[in-house]
């Protein structure tokens, strides 16, 4: 049987201080080089959950799954939130797992990254590792924001590290109700096997700010920009 290598692991180190880099291009090439790491490492974890998935379906519908493989699938099924039942059909499950355990492009990740956490330099970033914008509702889960409505319970939930946050950030896109087109539409272009672009997958998410289609267009405009400044920062 395959052994399947453990890619968990959080060695990228503390959030970088940006805001002390004066020289704007330098400090966004800073940025590019230390979350690409992390966007990729994450990427790579969810390769290797889906590779094995695509094994499990490609073995064929067994009557019974192997213990050791029934208990993965649980526990993957619970981090996609989806509902495990032990009668569940086995080519079902692999199938709806598949719609969410996939991989999130790296120009878009670092797009809304940067929108999201001003360059890594915003008080959410700084203080919390939240470089997403992500929610928690549950007083004291987070750093409450100084313009906050009148009656909102919402706030900035603090991660323990930027890797963290970003594999909560991909499984967020993964398993929220609201970002199912986003996955539907990556889906269609995996089966029409067309690029995995992040250009064309922004669309998809108008529900990520309240801001809606003018989100939208700034993210698909700072990914244009990144095509350039992505080449010099992977330069040696």
């Amino acid at each position: 049987m395959l052994q399947w290598r453990s890619l968990e692991r959080d060695e990228f180190g503390e959030l970088p201080d940006f805001a002390a880099i004066d020289h704007v291009p330098s400090m966004k090439r800073a940025f590019f080089r230390y979350m690409t790491p992390i966007i990729e490492h994450h990427n790579d974890v969810i390769r290797a959950q889906r590779a094995r998935l695509k094994a499990l379906q490609q073995a064929g519908p067994p009557d019974e799954l192997p213990d050791d493989e029934a208990r993965w699938l649980r526990q993957l099924s619970v981090r996609y939130e989806l509902p495990w039942q032990a009668d569940t059909p086995p080519e079902g499950l692999l199938a709806a797992l598949l719609l969410r355990v996939d991989t999130i492009p790296l120009p878009l990740a670092l797009a809304q990254a940067a929108k999201e956490s001003g360059w890594g330099r915003s008080r959410f970033a700084v203080e919390g590792n939240n470089l997403f914008g992500q929610w928690c509702y549950t007083e004291g889960c987070g750093i409450v924001p100084a313009n906050r409505s009148t009656g909102a319970r919402h706030e900035l939930e603090v991660f323990p590290s930027v890797s963290e946050a970003m594999r909560r950030y991909m499984n967020n896109l993964n398993t929220h109700e609201r970002y199912r087109e986003f996955r539907a539409l990556r889906a269609r272009l995996r089966r029409e096997d067309e690029p995995m672009a992040g250009l064309k997958l922004a669309r998809a998410l108008i529900y990520y700010s309240e801001r809606r289609e003018a989100y939208v267009k700034e993210i698909r405009s700072m990914i244009r920009q990144f095509r350039r400044m992505l080449a010099e920062s992977s330069a040696p």
